[in-house]
């Protein structure tokens, strides 16, 4: 049994919480809205996540010292604009050497910072043992105890191997790799290909062009990830294609979501209070692009998406040009 401390009371947050209750881990919540954590005593059920039962055993609070003290690990899903004012707090009460599991994903606008990077630099130079944790999973499906896999990744592959033995069970397979920028990269660009899907089915396309915008999706972030010293492998895993396909293919992810009903004809803003929810990929999105640019990485379905939301452009338009662009061998990125 692990002493765990969760960080972040959203769908994610309590479904991975309620698992590794489950499973027999001494789980502690936490949320910076108190209002939350009054609910979730008082019913032992999240609003988004209504077929979920929170088992009796599960413990919260409110007070962020008493969530960071006393825990073997601590899971980190707070959304990526909130995530470094959280850690700022949270860092005078985190031991020297804990495990700290980031579980959100993107890069935070203005610094261009994998969230992991971002909780270590808050850090103040207290070193924390940092691992990244993805891969193909919907909130709604660990909530019902589907089976389901991770990547632990750090390059403390102790601290991987820590977190693989820990949120390893029957139904919850865990792999372990050395690349978490790799990790953090697929993280963000799956959330943005995700908008982009979603559009598509707005405007009425079917499966062959998706399944085609997800492929070249991943060739997008694999060429960028090689720049930046990524592992090709780590693309092609799950953390890469399996979490893009599973959120660029299912209407459970708030990012498709978001992108069909922009598809369909609102605008940004009414589509993200349609949602309610946190959707990643605009946050991250202008951070994704500055990273690209930097790095001389062409990224066109990226430059699509920021295209429509940002710059006012039809999605039709956007994809015709697209599609009559310039077309070579398909092992030459342009």
């Amino acid at each position: 049994m692990k002493k765990i401390g969760v960080l972040g009371a959203g769908t994610f947050g309590m479904s991975m919480a309620r698992m590794l209750c489950v499973h027999g881990n001494d789980v502690q919540v936490w949320s910076a809205l108190p209002q939350e954590i009054d609910d979730l005593i008082a019913t032992k059920r999240h609003p988004n996540l209504p077929g979920m039962i929170v088992p009796d055993e599960m413990r919260y609070t409110k007070d962020l010292e008493e969530v960071c003290t006393g825990k073997d690990m601590l899971l980190v899903i707070i959304p990526s604009v909130f995530l470094r004012g959280t850690a700022k707090k949270a860092a005078q009460f985190i031991p020297e050497n804990t495990i700290v599991i980031e579980g959100a994903k993107g890069l935070e606008k203005g610094t261009n910072m994998t969230l992991s990077q971002v909780f270590e630099e808050e850090m103040g130079g207290k070193h924390i043992r940092s691992v990244v944790l993805a891969g193909p999973t919907h909130a709604e499906e660990v909530a019902l105890d589907q089976p389901m896999c991770f990547v632990a990744s750090s390059k403390d592959q102790e601290a991987a191997k820590a977190v693989q033995e820990a949120f390893s069970n029957d139904i919850t397979r865990v792999y372990t790799n050395d690349d978490p920028l790799g990790v953090c990269l697929c993280g963000t660009f799956k959330n943005i290909l995700a908008l982009a899907s979603g559009m598509l089915l707005g405007l009425g396309y079917g499966d062959s062009i998706r399944a085609a915008l997800i492929t070249r999706g991943v060739m997008e972030m694999t060429h960028l990830g090689l720049k930046l010293g990524c592992k090709r492998e780590t693309f092609m895993g799950l953390t890469g294609v399996g979490d893009t396909i599973v959120t660029a293919m299912s209407l459970n992810s708030r990012n498709c979501r978001c992108g069909k009903l922009i598809g369909e004809g609102k605008t940004l803003d009414e589509a993200l209070k349609e949602v309610g929810q946190t959707v990643e990929g605009v946050n991250t999105l202008p951070a994704a692009l500055e990273l690209s640019a930097k790095y001389g990485v062409n990224v066109p379905l990226t430059q699509a998406v920021q295209d429509v939301l940002y710059n006012g452009r039809d999605p039709r338009k956007v994809l015709t040009e697209l599609m009559t662009s310039p077309a070579g061998c398909e092992y030459d990125f342009v």
